[in-house]
């Protein structure tokens, strides 16, 4: 048996998905920016599959601009909302994506902003009252704080950063990567004025993404070319893409609820299951509620070989991602465990679950994670 447990990283495409584009791969090829037949045909794709994302976030359609994945919608929410709107400061956090924190030092490096990092405590949750008092002592910042780490899952309150940055007249990023079509958002509740998506986290293709720009926001584009995406991102469109996104997305709202709760299922399960090896540490936030119902990440008791440890599972047929905090300057290790104090000397692994995923998937990892354990004991 084979199994995948690395869903963070990237998920399956689901086959429904896959007919979908493929309908469109096969009868739809004209450039949506030509006047003709074929071309208006491509672009009643684009604007209907804009629609529909837009009325799942609760949002308006021309506030959806497609990208080619996160990393993309980052970069544009991050340097043109900091350039093009003059800030001078920045607020992030050592535990976000590296699209997010590489940007932003890049900025720093440049000259253009001084940036700040909010304090994290051990479970990676963010210290609110320090988040407050940066931005009482740098009204007007840019602030980027994710939805849910992609490591450890913990779940960060986006309405208290968007209250917060209301009331200091920041202007918030969230990346929502890991969360899109795994927990509802209503756009136009909440205080953010930029949102990130990548469609191959919620079971779509890879290569493609959005970025939700707040219409009280304007910005420039990044990239420059042609007049697509109604002037703010140059290129011709993947319509591929965008039409496998939206479906993908629309599929994810409508059995959301179900796959919640089997997913959470098998995560608990996991966690009681390895809370039985002497030794075992989970990171980050534990707690449902507080807690990305897709991933788990795990501290192992200290064992010789413990770079091993993903080579091993791997080995015997578990795919999983993750990696210990850097010891001694041997290795760059996680950032993310770094960045709330883990213990260097552990082995760490994530383990990230889809609706794809079973209890008797579970279970043979379980039993291969036992086996490596004792032997390396």
């Amino acid at each position: 048996m084979k199994v995948y447990f690395d869903n963070a990283a990237t998920t399956p495409l689901d086959p429904e998905v896959m007919k979908e584009m493929v309908k469109v791969m096969e009868s739809q090829f004209g450039n949506p920016s030509s006047i003709h037949a074929h071309g208006r045909e491509a672009r009643s794709l684009i604007e209907k599959s804009r629609k529909t994302v837009a009325t799942l976030l609760k949002t308006s359609p021309a506030e959806i601009f497609f990208t080619s994945g996160g990393t993309e919608a980052d970069n544009t929410a991050i340097r043109c909302g900091i350039i093009d709107h003059g800030l001078t400061h920045a607020i992030t956090s050592h535990i976000e994506h590296h699209a997010v924190v590489h940007t932003l030092e890049a900025l720093e490096k440049n000259g253009v902003i001084k940036l700040s990092f909010v304090n994290v405590d051990e479970k990676g949750s963010v210290d609110y009252n320090h988040l407050e008092q940066l931005l009482k002592d740098n009204e007007r910042s840019f602030v980027s704080l994710m939805h849910a780490n992609n490591e450890l899952g913990t779940l960060t309150d986006m309405e208290r950063v968007g209250d917060l940055c209301e009331q200091y007249n920041a202007l918030y990023h969230c990346d929502t990567v890991q969360t899109m079509g795994h927990y509802p958002h209503d756009l136009s509740k909440l205080k953010a004025h930029f949102v990130v998506c990548a469609a191959h986290k919620l079971h779509g293709p890879k290569g493609t993404g959005f970025l939700y720009v707040n219409h009280k926001v304007k910005i420039k584009p990044m990239i420059y070319g042609g007049s697509q995406e109604r002037n703010m991102r140059g290129g011709t469109e993947n319509i591929y893409g965008i039409v496998g996104l939206s479906k993908a997305l629309e599929m994810a709202y409508t059995d959301m609820a179900a796959h919640q709760a089997h997913i959470q299922g098998l995560k608990t399960y996991m966690m009681e299951q390895l809370a039985q090896i002497p030794g075992v540490h989970f990171n980050g936030e534990t707690d449902a509620d507080k807690s990305l119902y897709t991933v788990l990440n795990v501290s192992f008791p200290e064992m010789e070989m413990a770079d091993m440890l993903l080579f091993n599972l791997d080995i015997a047929g578990i795919s999983a991602s993750g990696g210990s905090a850097c010891s001694s300057g041997t290795n760059i290790g996680s950032h993310v465990l770094n960045g709330i104090g883990a213990n260097p000397n552990r082995p760490a692994v994530r383990f990230s679950f889809s609706k794809y995923n079973t209890r008797e998937e579970v279970d043979f990892a379980l039993s291969k994670i036992r086996e490596v354990c004792a032997v390396n004991a």
